[in-house]
């Protein structure tokens, strides 16, 4: 009320600038070989403020006993693949389709349809709640389809001695180390294609955390980019 005893309209609130309305979650996705340092990656986003997501954990919850994909895994490559326990012997299975390429297609035909949905859920409740960024990390983004939901799409690779080295290291049996390198001999000729960004981690923590910062202050920047590759320091 004025002092006239007049009532004025409220004015109307002012127009979103173009960067407010702009600053909306995005959408990172994360691939590339085993060993290159995707997890760490994803680690250190998370610390700059973005909401991480793993895919590929979720792809091992979707096969507990009690999820549908567990008994159309056991279905598809019989109960050799399961543990005394009944959960599914990991190592067993990683035999039968990293040394058979059909037999991947296979699994993966099982995997994928049940992930897809818990990880968009992910990525919704993300949103919901603000997050500058969620970063959705996946060694099949793209196979499995959620590269399409995404803004950007980084590519993680490194040199081929300091992977091997990397996944010996986890306690992998060297013999198994070459076996999962062969089977994706060729991801990154095929996925640099659909990259939107290129990240090397052979170099050092420090140069490779700097490569992780810049490029993610340019993805919030601007959301959408063209292919840019990102060379370690």
């Amino acid at each position: 009320m004025t002092s006239s005893g007049r009532r004025h309209r409220a004015a109307p609130p002012p127009p979103k600038s173009a960067s407010a309305a702009a600053r909306r979650t995005v959408r990172i996705g994360l691939t590339g070989p085993i060993g290159c340092g995707k997890s760490t990656v994803a680690g250190w986003l998370g610390e700059l403020g973005a909401v991480a997501i793993d895919a590929d954990a979720i792809a091992r919850e979707v096969v507990e006993p009690s999820e549908p994909a567990h008994d159309a895994v056991v279905g598809a490559f019989g109960a050799g693949v399961l543990e005394a326990g009944g959960r599914l012997d990991r190592a067993a299975l990683a035999r039968i389709v990293f040394a058979d390429p059909a037999a991947l297609r296979r699994l993966e035909a099982i995997i994928h349809p049940a992930v897809g949905p818990r990880v968009e859920r992910a990525i919704r409740d993300a949103e919901a709640a603000g997050a500058p960024a969620v970063v959705v990390e996946a060694i099949k983004l793209v196979e499995g389809g959620l590269a399409a939901r995404c803004d950007e799409v980084w590519l993680i690779t490194c040199d081929a001695v300091i992977q091997r080295a990397r996944i010996v290291a986890r306690g992998a049996d060297p013999a198994d180390a070459d076996a999962r390198i062969r089977a994706q001999d060729d991801i990154v000729g095929r996925l640099s294609g659909a990259a939107t960004r290129i990240v090397d981690t052979s170099g050092s923590v420090e140069a490779t955390r700097a490569l992780v910062a810049t490029a993610y202050g340019a993805a919030l920047a601007q959301p959408r980019h063209g292919t840019a590759r990102i060379k370690r320091t």
